[in-house]
């Protein structure tokens, strides 16, 4: 018979648990680390639920890992943080099917943290009747650096990582029964937080959010907390490619969610050394419009009978 405390010990096995900064780990009460001196403490929490954030059939075990550390990760980097530790509270129904299934899951979510130079350094496991993982990450972001989403200005430049849409084509083809190509199934079973885009955008953006509830959502709660508008080239914004094909429209796409790709301000004087500065380490950024200091959203070359507004993003209560 399994016990609660055996179990966290063969999830802890795949996971570092040394390293600068840490001064106690798993196994007492509470961790203790060390703040690195001129740095603020940045912390986030999220879960990842089974049937509402992935389908357990279609999912691999290393990528539910994965998953639920990636969409920390990808908060803190929208804030410009440096992934440190994180802690994982584990519930699981008491059934050999899902028990067999956290080894895997431990293997995937210590290869990202071990890529991302993140230690565990606490949680906790309980009985639920679905599988679920709750992750609070912590990272580091020298004081008074940190990107908000409160910090864009008329003028400034807007600018979005990555593509647009590809996690929602992914979702949509498993539950077509289709299975999605190596790619599409990437970005939604194994996206890739945008780490380094963040340390880099901390020296020229002056907001920044990632996109995890769609495009559409998210450009709003960005104008909003900033106390501005944005116009926005319809044409310019990077749809992954195969939307259309796949009969989806790139609407659809803007509210799919999950792409956690960020959503970026920049200084028109900073906005040149911005693009250079990713360029130099081969990551994708696309300039797809300014903000403005009307609050509403302007669109430039959308298809005038497309209701961009209609279906806005994810939402767990609509």
């Amino acid at each position: 018979m399994t016990s609660e405390f055996s179990l966290i010990d063969q999830f802890l096995e795949p996971f570092d648990r040394r390293g600068d900064g840490l001064l106690l780990g798993p196994g007492d009460d509470c961790a203790l680390v060390q703040i690195s001196s001129g740095m603020s403490l940045c912390t986030t929490v999220d879960a990842l639920v089974e049937g509402v954030h992935f389908l357990p059939d279609l999912f691999g075990d290393e990528e539910i890992g994965h998953k639920a550390l990636a969409i920390n990760l990808s908060d803190l980097a929208a804030m410009g943080a440096r992934p440190r530790w994180f802690l994982c509270s584990v519930a699981c129904p008491n059934d050999q099917t899902r028990l067999s299934r956290l080894p895997g899951i431990a293997r995937g979510m210590a290869a990202l943290a071990r890529r991302a130079h993140c230690l565990i350094i606490g949680g906790n496991f309980t009985r639920a009747d679905r599988l679920s993982l709750h992750i609070t990450a912590m990272g580091e972001v020298p004081i008074a650096q940190a990107l908000r989403r409160d910090g864009a200005r008329p003028g400034d430049h807007l600018f979005v990582s990555g593509t647009i849409g590809g996690a929602a084509l992914g979702l949509q083809q498993f539950l077509k029964g289709e299975l999605p190509d190596q790619t599409i199934r990437q970005r939604q079973c194994r996206p890739e937080p945008r780490i380094e885009l963040g340390l880099i955008a901390r020296q020229f953006a002056s907001a920044a959010m990632d996109i995890s509830d769609g495009f559409l959502q998210d450009i709003g709660h960005l104008g909003a907390r900033s106390h501005c508008g944005f116009e926005i080239d319809f044409s310019a914004i990077p749809m992954e490619p195969g939307i259309v094909a796949a009969g989806f429209s790139p609407p659809w796409a803007l509210r799919g969610g999950e792409d956690y790709e960020l959503l970026l301000t920049v200084p028109p004087a900073k906005a040149d050394a911005f693009v250079d500065a990713c360029a130099a380490k081969n990551i994708s950024v696309t300039h797809i419009g300014a903000a403005r200091e009307e609050t509403q959203i302007h669109w430039k070359n959308a298809p005038k009978d497309l209701d961009l507004a209609a279906g806005r993003g994810f939402d767990h209560y609509i």
